[in-house]
């Protein structure tokens, strides 16, 4: 079991339940999924930046990464219907924690001037999102096989009813909010 897993298990539910008071274990918020992705819109005129994308997203996450194709046309950025414009991976369960443990421990640490993520980039209904301007900030990624720096969304999805519940859950875990400043 992850490192990350246990530590939810074994004090994040007991603050979170000391904190809001849930009278039921159901009602703990808990990660629900972790989506990456990257949209690559150079992919239109070099379909080898795509699979540079993919087999970056497939190093970082450990899994297969998904093509995502434009869903309708824009004239203006010259993409048609059904075009290939980025790649993405879903994770859950063991590999969710996994990432999770190396975003916030290894990977966001190595970000130059780093002070701390947005802590407003909630959505409302308690997900999380954060972009990560390049992917040389992961271990796994070497620097010398990187044909162009790229960012990437990763979107931290739970089961949180409001955003202070998130914001809560997300610093056990020991996510780095920036502080506000004074």
């Amino acid at each position: 079991m992850s490192r990350y897993k246990d530590l939810y298990n074994d004090q994040i539910k007991d603050g979170m339940t000391k904190k809001f008071g849930y009278k039921n274990v159901m009602e703990i918020p808990k990660l629900d999924k972790i989506v990456i992705n990257m949209g690559v819109g150079e992919a239109k005129e070099n379909a080898k930046l795509l699979e540079s994308a993919v087999s970056d997203l497939e190093t970082i996450t450990g899994q297969k990464a998904v093509i995502t194709r434009a869903k309708n046309s824009v004239a203006n950025f010259k993409i048609r219907e059904g075009m290939a414009i980025g790649a993405k991976v879903t994770l859950r369960g063991e590999r969710m924690y996994e990432f999770l443990d190396r975003l916030v421990n290894l990977a966001l640490p190595r970000v130059r001037d780093f002070r701390g993520v947005n802590p407003n980039a909630f959505d409302g209904r308690g997900n999380y999102a954060l972009g990560i301007k390049e992917q040389l900030i992961f271990p796994e990624i070497e620097y010398d096989k990187v044909d162009k720096i790229r960012g990437m969304d990763v979107i931290i999805v739970t089961t949180a009813k409001t955003d202070e519940e998130a914001r809560e859950l997300l610093t056990q875990f020991g996510m780095p909010f920036a502080k506000p400043v004074a």
